[in-house]
């Protein structure tokens, strides 16, 4: 697993969040993830490097990001736009589109430069209850990075929270970053090892495991979540086995996500493969609802 010690790449920073953790909230999205799920909401977030985006709805079709690209990649014949081959990211071409046509994803921050970026909304952590969540991507892959900057918010008072994927270097974490974090917000996909590698890319040994060592951890509060994927997910089977293991280990808490389709659009802004798998609608209230409850109900140890 990577520890980036010149820091990640970010490509997001959103204030005044109030999805992700108590309060009024800035979340940080880091660029990569040791998991790759179809069905991703942050495609972009996937690979570590930067990448181009091309939104063909923007574009005015001027040609300002072929004459400012150097290595001439730039294609007007492609829908892209960019010949990914010859692309080196270095984000010229999205400097002189005047329309925001092309994107640039992910930027090095400072640990210094970070932390005072997170310290201007102080005040609304202060007044709401809130603070900082480190999302992604990944963020547990980035040890050393994350512990300065976590060190220093800690210094200040703010709470902080992480979402993971649960795929981390325990040890690390430990080490690095549990003496400064207050929640965690993890995700259990799917109990089936064989069916978490076919959806991830990866089995789910290491993520069980560490998730079982978290929540006997007193210090900081873990909140299982599970994705709604329809067709995926959503088999009772794995509802039902996610919500035994969950109360089996003591959670109180969990958090159900519902699918939306957002990230289909962004693969093709970044021209990832888009997996026949992954369905392009949204579930109706109902059907969702359902699963919902049957989760509960096992969870509480009611549906048998």
């Amino acid at each position: 697993m990577r520890n980036n010690q010149e820091g990640p790449l970010i490509f997001d920073i959103g204030r005044g969040s109030i999805d992700d953790g108590p309060g009024i909230r800035t979340v940080i999205f880091f660029k990569g993830c040791p998991l790759n799920c179809l069905w991703c909401h942050n495609p972009e977030s996937i690979d570590c490097h930067a990448e181009m985006a091309f939104y063909p709805e923007q574009c005015i079709g001027c040609g300002a990001c072929r004459a400012a690209c150097p290595n001439e990649a730039i294609n007007f014949e492609l829908p892209g736009r960019i010949e990914r081959e010859l692309c080196i990211s270095c984000g010229q071409c999205a400097n002189a589109c005047p329309t925001l046509a092309i994107k640039k994803i992910g930027r090095l921050y400072t640990v210094n430069e970070l932390i005072e970026t997170l310290k201007l909304d102080k005040i609304f952590y202060q007044v709401s209850g809130g603070g900082v969540t480190f999302s992604g991507g990944e963020p547990l892959l980035y040890m050393d990075y994350l512990g300065q900057v976590m060190r220093q918010l800690k210094r200040e008072g703010i709470h902080i929270a992480v979402e993971t994927c649960g795929c981390f270097d325990l040890a690390l974490f430990e080490q690095k970053v549990l003496p400064y974090v207050d929640r965690v917000f993890y995700d259990i996909k799917f109990i089936d090892p064989l069916l978490h590698k076919k959806y991830t890319g990866r089995d789910n040994r290491i993520i069980l495991n560490n998730f079982l060592y978290l929540v006997k951890e007193k210090s900081i509060q873990v909140i299982p979540r599970l994705p709604l994927v329809p067709g995926i997910t959503t088999v009772a089977e794995n509802l039902l086995a996610v919500a035994d293991f969950m109360r089996e280990f003591g959670c109180t808490d969990y958090s159900l996500l519902t699918y939306n389709t957002g990230g289909i659009t962004k693969r093709s802004s970044i021209q990832k493969e888009i997996s026949a798998d992954i369905p392009d609608y949204m579930v109706d209230r109902k059907e969702e609802k359902q699963w919902r409850e049957m989760f509960e109900k096992r969870f509480k140890g009611k549906y048998k």
